[in-house]
């Protein structure tokens, strides 16, 4: 008859029973290896299969058009050039949103060295109802180096000659529009020469 088992004896029982089993331990997929070598394959019960769900939908919510005064500089900062665009007004109009933007919003901006410009604008809505609705919208445009400079210069181009998307987020107190504060939207933007189009569509 054998006393209880300590924990040591308990551990040496188990590792006495998995080199009876004589299973080969799967390198980790993270462990060091010589330079140049291949990593080993992932176990099948880990891999990623390509079978994503169905991406959300995305309904036409709104076309913005805002016009813009003239870019001001603050020069090179710690992440690119800062510089902002003031807003000066425009309309909305679409399925679900309709009404004006008010004067005094700003796009702020960084210019950053790879040449992707980063914007985050904020400004307000009134809708046709009297509803105000705070907007903060922000994003990226980037193209090759002669695109963005032939849009700098204000010259009119197709959206599609560059990137140019934005995640929106809305705020009000409005009791008929709640709905805002739940959701968000994506836009496709179009630069003009002094004003900007955006396309909003509502994520599902």
């Amino acid at each position: 008859m054998t006393g209880p088992r300590t924990p040591r004896r308990r551990f040496a029982a188990m590792l006495g029973a998995a080199r009876r089993l004589s299973i080969p331990a799967d390198p980790h997929p993270c462990a060091t290896r010589p330079p140049g070598a291949r990593p080993p394959p992932l176990p099948t019960r880990l891999r990623v299969t390509p079978d994503f769900p169905t991406a959300p939908p995305l309904w036409p919510m709104t076309r913005v058009e805002c016009r813009v005064r003239p870019l001001v500089s603050l020069g090179p900062g710690k992440h690119g050039e800062r510089r902002y665009v003031p807003l000066a007004g425009g309309r909305v109009a679409g399925p679900e949103l309709n009404g004006e933007i008010l004067d005094g919003g700003v796009d702020w901006q960084v210019q950053r060295a790879d040449g992707v410009l980063e914007i985050a604008a904020h400004y307000v809505l009134r809708l046709d109802d009297g509803a105000l609705v705070e907007v903060q919208s922000d994003g990226v445009r980037h193209a090759p180096p002669e695109v963005m400079a032939a849009l700098a210069r204000g010259e009119p181009l197709p959206r599609e000659a560059y990137y140019f998307r934005t995640l929106m987020r809305f705020q009000t107190g409005a009791p008929a529009w709640q709905h805002l504060n739940r959701l968000l939207a994506l836009a496709v933007g179009e630069r003009l020469a002094d004003c900007v189009r955006l396309d909003v569509y509502r994520v599902g």
